[in-house]
């Protein structure tokens, strides 16, 4: 498993959205990183019905829900690891 995109922003308790692509090829999207009360966790694609309650799309057992856990925990570390190390530039420095 890898993940596709992982998009970063400011959503309250939600740290980032991003895409699943499985050993098999297939795509899944809409999982989201959470910043919970006992730590970061995965949120796996959900849609609401009609009484404007939340149920996943797509069910894992807790092995595979703990391995996409790690791997968006890292991806999400590393990421913003690269963000802090890109140097500022300002007007002097750009070169046309």
């Amino acid at each position: 498993m890898k993940i596709e995109r992982m998009n970063k922003g400011d959503w309250g308790k939600i740290l980032a959205f991003f895409d699943l692509i499985t050993e098999d090829g297939f795509t899944i999207k809409g999982f989201k990183l959470v910043e919970g009360n006992n730590g970061r966790f995965v949120g796996f694609p959900s849609q609401k019905n009609k009484d404007d309650e939340y149920h996943d799309t797509v069910w894992a057992d807790k092995d595979v829900k703990d391995k996409v856990t790690e791997l968006a925990k890292r991806e999400y570390e590393s990421s913003t690891e690269q963000e802090q190390e890109l140097p500022i530039m300002n007007n002097e420095d750009v070169p046309f």
